[in-house]
């Protein structure tokens, strides 16, 4: 049957009516962010337009009950319109509440937990004077020289011990096989140690060193053992450390009965063991076994025998007493549990046996056995020194005398030419290198232990005169700040790897070849006046002070070649310790070899004939001057060589490299002449002096003047 229009235009715009309002509801969830009341009653306006569309219905259905719009399909637009506007609602109703909830959760306060007690050892203080508490403040800081205080060995070296288990009568039983290897729990030198710790004096160190036992023994129980160097030059500080024992002593026990109460009163079946050995041409155990009673520590180093062989064998010390205590480091029951091993080395040279020191930081590392030393500051550049020699032995002359001591150098090949003071090294200033002995050193660097340069005239910025200097205190001028210093450390590392990094390095390589050399001469006193009686004369002595410089021309042409060479490849160098030592040695070297040359060319200028311009000159004066004579190659040289001399003060202040270069600079580099009068015949003095009115003086009696004989002095031998 045909439908009519008019009836297909009213359903039509009733349809167009409930797609628009379902359009409405479908719109985005911001625009229906309303309250659930609000979304109530967009449900009811749904629900009527329905009604309304319900009715056009109802009037075609009257009008003709064949149409295609039955009552199924009315209740079907009816139910899905209500659905959608109540999931439509819901949605909208979750999209605000939502963050109502996170704001909930963000404001809500955690439940308050108690904070966990810290089982530390606290109120400890360094102070380098001695004091009533233990604390030692050194020139050094905390982090100085831990150098790499953050980094950790590379490949551990503890080994996994074999453990044998079988089970006998019912009964589980373990053994280890200690010859074979060492099983143990925690590596205490995984940590680099450090070795740029300056003090002024005994006290403070072993105050930091009784520091390290107090977190030694927090840890498990501990086993010390002291290493004193026997020889007579060490008399002042063994005495020094025995007095202070009892101090050390004193706060450990506290420490150790403060531990035992936070047990729960549990005996710790001694927490500190402690052994004394002595050294020098061999080795003695002064304690036949560790122990725990003060007094018989006491009584082994007052039982130190001097050695006076002068020999110091420090490193197969150490290796002895490492192989003799390693089993130490592991369990063997609860009366033997496993120990720390601490081991601490006085000495005041840098060992007769360095030969022997790879041997002994590898056992030390393999069992990890912590190595300290109290020494002294190694010289800067130099393998000697000399020290101010007061005997301690009364029957022997007390008059201070120098002696030669081996305390350097810092490094393990020489990184600094030596030029000059051929003829006396004891007139050579003396500088502090900010290190100790090499050697000594990475042994503390590789176990995780302390290197402490002791020097009790330690004063940095200021200059140590020699008078200045205390009893057995090595001779130095300058010493520098640990914080400047840190940046400069040698580099630590088995010798092998050392040189193999010297080799892959021009400029590394360069300067160890040059500064291998034999101690290249400098014009330190030339001479500089020459009087003019006659040609010849004057001639014969401008010849004799030129045979000077030509004997130092070769040596500092071939040093300087060798610095040439490695001078093209200083782009590549990124270390400061290499490239300080580089720029100060170069521009030394050409400097000497500058003044050498411009010497010789201005004496062979007044050989050729130099008229004065004054009728009454007979005299030419050589004074330093910033001239060169003219030679370009000359000033090429000297400009080359202020510019080295000046990086080094400037790229490293307050370092000795930085002082040398100054040094340096403050000579100039060439020569100048200038005339003047010399009296050739000056009046005789006249030793006839008036008599004076003064009354002669008395007799002396000259037996009462007699002075007693002074004591022996002992043999000037190596000390």
């Amino acid at each position: 049957m045909l439908r009519r229009p008019e009836e297909s235009t009213d359903s039509t715009t009733a349809l167009e009516q409930a797609t628009l309002s379902t359009d409405v509801l479908e719109q985005p969830a911001g625009v229906l962010e309303q309250p659930a009341g609000v979304l109530e009653q967009s449900a009811g306006d749904v629900e009527e337009q329905a009604g309304e569309l319900e009715q056009p219905a109802g009037e075609l259905e009257d009008e003709d009950s064949g149409s295609w719009i039955d009552a199924d399909t009315k209740s079907f637009f009816v139910s899905m319109l209500v659905h959608v506007a109540v999931i439509v609602g819901l949605a909208s109703y979750t999209v605000v509440t939502q963050p109502e909830v996170l704001q909930i959760l963000i404001q809500s306060t955690p439940p308050a937990e108690e904070a966990p007690v810290l089982d530390v050892v606290s109120e400890l203080a360094y102070s380098e004077a001695p004091t009533e508490e233990i604390g030692a403040n050194s020139e050094g800081l905390t982090d100085m020289a831990l150098s790499t205080a953050s980094s950790l060995a590379v490949i551990s070296e503890l080994p996994s011990a074999p453990i044998d288990v079988s089970i006998n009568n019912g009964e589980l039983n373990v053994s280890i096989d200690i010859q074979k290897a060492i099983g143990i729990t925690e590596a205490p030198n995984a940590v680099k140690g450090m070795t740029g710790v300056g003090v002024t004096g005994t006290d403070g160190a072993v105050d930091r060193i009784t520091y390290e036992l107090l977190q030694a023994i927090e840890q498990r129980p501990t086993l010390v053992v002291w290493l004193f160097d026997s020889s007579v030059s060490m008399a002042k500080r063994r005495d020094e450390i025995r007095d202070r024992f009892d101090r050390i002593y004193e706060e450990l026990g506290i420490v150790q009965e403060e531990k035992k109460k936070r047990s729960g009163g549990i005996d710790l079946s001694q927490p500190l063991l402690t052994g004394i050995v002595s050294f020098g041409q061999d080795v003695k155990f002064l304690t036949k076994n560790p122990t725990a009673d003060l007094a018989d520590i006491r009584k082994a180093i007052d039982g130190i025998e001097v050695d006076e062989s002068g020999v110091e064998m420090v490193f197969t010390a150490v290796k002895t007493v490492a192989d003799k205590y390693k089993t130490m480091r592991v369990s063997r029951g609860p009366d033997d549990p496993e120990r720390n091993v601490v081991l601490i080395t006085i000495t005041d040279e840098r060992g007769d046996d360095t030969a022997a020191a790879e041997e002994a930081i590898a056992v030390c590392r393999k069992f990890g056995i912590q190595s300290h030393v109290l020494g002294v500051p190694a010289p800067f550049g130099r393998e000697f020194t000399y020290i101010k020699f007061v005997d301690p032995d009364p029957k022997y002359d007390q008059t201070p005398d120098w002696r030669q001591v081996d305390q350097g150098p810092e490094t393990l090949v020489p990184e600094r030419v030596q030029l000059g003071y051929q003829d006396n090294y004891f007139e050579e200033p003396v500088i502090d290198s900010g290190f100790g002995p090499y050697a000594l050193s990475r042994m503390c660097y590789e176990t995780g232990g302390i290197y402490f340069s002791i020097h009790p005239n330690r004063k940095v910025g200021q200059r140590v005169q020699a008078n200045e200097v205390e009893a057995f205190a090595s001779r130095m001028s300058y010493f520098f700040s640990p914080d400047v210093m840190e940046a400069y450390r040698p580099d630590y590392l088995p010798d092998s790897e050392y040189l193999n990094r010297i080799k892959k390095s021009p400029l590394r390589a360069s300067l160890v070849q040059a500064a291998k050399l034999s101690r290249v001469g400098t014009l330190d006193k030339p001479k500089q006046v020459f009087i003019k009686r006659e040609e010849a004369t004057f001639i014969r002595d401008l010849t004799l002070a030129q045979q000077e410089s030509a004997r130092l021309a070769p040596e500092l042409f071939q040093m300087c070649a060798i610095l040439a060479e490695g001078e093209k490849f200083r782009s590549r160098e990124t270390s400061p310790r290499w490239l300080a030592s580089f720029d100060l040695s170069y521009g030394t070297a050409l400097a000497a070899k500058v003044r050498a040359e411009s010497y010789n060319a201005m004496l062979a200028k007044a050989k050729r004939g130099m008229p004065f311009e004054k009728k009454e000159s007979n005299t030419w004066n050589l004074k330093p001057s910033d001239s060169v004579g003219g030679d370009s190659k000359l000033e090429k040289e000297a400009k080359l060589a202020r510019e080295l001399l000046q990086s080094v003060v400037e790229q490293h202040p307050g370092t000795p490299w930085a002082l040398l270069a100054s040094r340096e600079l403050d000579h100039r580099i060439g020569w100048d002449w200038e005339e003047s009068f010399t009296d050739l015949n000056p009046p005789p003095r006249n030793n006839n002096r008036p008599a004076n009115n003064n009354p002669p003086a008395p007799a002396r009696d000259e037996e009462a003047r007699m002075l007693k004989p002074p004591p022996p002095k002992r043999p000037a031998t190596k000390i």
